[in-house]
């Protein structure tokens, strides 16, 4: 009987590195009158629309702006797609139909390598598109309440659709790529809490407004408006530094390893409030430059010469006018408009002997990212490019190394009045354990077990089930399956601990012990396809054929091109694999 375990967590993130980059074609908002949530869908009005009345003209430019155009019903963002994906054979289509967006997929069966791939094929409904129209788009569906991002994007830089982001070369398709709660909060407004069960299932809609509203930035409008503007909105510019940087920041930073504080929700994040209460944030210590990373400029511009001369004044509206965008822009306007912002700290007046800066330094050259902020390649956004933030003082080479390895340290330490605690730092270093990373294994499970004997250690599932997957992972089976019991303890729900403890159990003479934890957690999310396999697996050991053929059934209703659940379910039928035994 061979079994599978999960090889990572969900931990946490921060923002989403798929998506996050991600937006195609343009997309425009149309509002129909009605309340929020009507139909089960996000609201009907436009809740900018009564900023409006008193800011015209800051309204009609936000409203065109990529942040304003995130995200929308798929109906108003379509780019119809026709692919054929090469590793698997499948072809994908995106079109109208009827008052529909939909995704159809299929594939003959083919032979691949001596074995039989069976047909797939299927349609799945469209319902909202995830990204602004200038780098890409991808589109969010919904099954059985369960929401799910599509397998392919559009990438406007090769102006081609292609697989998501990490699938490119997938040898299945995947059609279970679970909506994440990071990604919905910084291309929604409004982004709901998922459920216990499941990342990606919510009590009625995931977002309740396209877009990223007024309010996201600005704060709750409400006693603004009844008051006829006698009660003032939040006046950002005058908030504490941390604060005023948090707005930007809640999206815009992401770090190589990104943990949610214990009790914290970064979707519970509001204007006003500090990021550092929410989340730590770390990069290795010898990142250079934006490392590669399509998100998180901020850490490369703490380090650059500019911020470090500037201090607190230096800020990211400094350069980008959020209520507008230099994607509109013409080359020569967005020249322009950079070189202004420079010079607005580096202009020299004229003295005698002397010219002002802008007349002896490259007058001939005026764009000034062209030297100082050169774009290097995206490792985290196939086919991206990034602007480094670093500011480099002299001309670099346009390839940045990317640092992966080194110890981790946290962004903003310097302007945090509560370090963050070993638990966030082991949690960090666990990320890149999952990836593989054997040093990183060895920091994080000794920082772990230092954090496990701090006070508020005891009910703090995050940290017990990823100590037991390092232990699992280095063969310490008993303390793995004391962690994991320890986690479930504090989270009966907890998906992870519960598959990862039942192929425990089942591997060591206790298969019923195994079906008592994974059936509830297939049950509460259908789309968990390793516990499905697993409980076939057991089900049909256990000489109970037709629960584990139902079980199979269900995983592959959600993920039809899963080739081991495809062969377990055949195997069966044509009883080549007996059950009973």
């Amino acid at each position: 009987m061979s079994l599978r375990f999960f090889h990572s967590m969900t931990l946490f993130v921060a923002g989403c590195a798929v998506l996050w980059m991600i937006g195609g074609g343009r997309a425009v908002r149309v509002y129909a009158a009605g309340a929020a949530q009507a139909d089960g869908q996000p609201g009907a009005g436009n809740p900018d629309s009564r900023c409006e009345r008193c800011h015209e003209a800051i309204y009609k430019k936000y409203e065109q702006t990529p942040m304003a155009l995130a995200s929308g019903p798929a109906a108003e963002g379509l780019i119809p797609a026709d692919l054929k994906q090469s590793t698997t054979g499948v072809e994908y289509r995106i079109r109208n139909d009827g008052d529909q967006v939909v995704l159809d997929y299929q594939r003959p069966a083919m032979e691949s390598n001596g074995e039989l791939i069976p047909e797939i094929q299927g349609r799945r409904v469209l319902r909202y598109y995830i990204g602004s129209g200038q780098q890409g788009r991808t589109y969010l569906f919904e099954r059985e309440g369960y929401w799910f991002e599509a397998p392919i994007n559009w990438y406007a830089q090769k102006r081609a659709w292609d697989m998501a982001p990490n699938f490119l070369h997938a040898a299945e398709m995947p059609l279970t790529l679970p909506v994440d709660p990071g990604c919905l909060r910084c291309h929604t407004s409004g982004a709901q809490t998922a459920m216990a069960q499941a990342r990606n299932k919510f009590a009625e809609v995931p977002f309740l407004h396209p877009g990223i509203t007024c309010e996201t930035c600005h704060g709750d409008a409400t006693a603004h408006v009844e008051s006829d503007g006698h009660v003032s909105m939040a006046k950002i510019d005058e908030m504490p530094t941390e604060k005023r940087d948090s707005i930007c920041l809640s999206c815009h930073l992401e770090g190589q390893a990104a943990i949610e504080h214990r009790g914290k929700k970064l979707v519970d994040f509001r204007a006003g409030d500090s990021i550092w209460d929410y989340a730590s944030f770390y990069v290795h210590a010898s990142a250079q430059g934006s490392d590669g990373r399509a998100t998180s400029q901020w850490e490369a511009l703490l380090a650059s010469a500019c911020k470090r001369a500037s201090g607190d004044r230096l800020t990211c509206t400094t350069c980008h006018d959020p209520h507008g965008s230099d994607t509109r822009m013409t080359p020569t306007e967005k020249v322009n408009w950079y070189r202004a912002r420079c010079l607005s700290c580096h202009e020299t007046p004229a003295e005698a002997g002397h010219s002002p800066f802008s007349q002896v330094h490259f007058p001939q050259h005026r764009d000034c990212v062209t030297c100082h902020m050169q774009r290097a390649s995206s490792t985290d956004i196939a086919h991206e490019q990034v602007t480094d933030h670093h500011i480099v003082t002299q001309f670099a080479s346009k390839q940045i190394p990317p640092a992966t390895s080194g110890p981790l340290v946290e962004v903003g330490s310097e302007r945090i009045a509560t370090p963050a605690l070993n638990r966030d730092l082991g949690l960090a270093y666990a990320q890149f354990a999952a990836l593989g990373d054997h040093d990183a294994a060895k920091h994080a499970e000794a920082i772990l077990l230092q954090a496990e004997q701090e006070a508020t250690s005891t009910e703090d599932a995050p940290l017990h089930a990823q100590l037991a997957f390092l232990d699992q992972v280095n063969g310490q089976i008993r303390a793995a399956a004391q962690e994991y019991e320890a986690a479930l303890r504090v989270d009966p729900e907890d998906a992870f601990a519960a598959g990862n403890l039942g192929t425990i159990l089942a591997e060591f003479g206790h298969p019923q012990a195994a079906t008592r934890l994974w059936t509830p957690v297939l049950a509460r999310n259908p789309a968990e396809k390793t516990v499905g396999i697993n409980l076939a697996t057991v089900e049909c050991a256990l000489g109970q054929r037709e629960a584990a053929l139902a079980t199979l059934e269900q995983v592959l209703a959600f993920e039809p091109d899963d080739r081991p659940a495809a062969a377990l379910q055949m195997a069966i039928r044509e009883r080549r694999r007996p059950c009973g035994r």
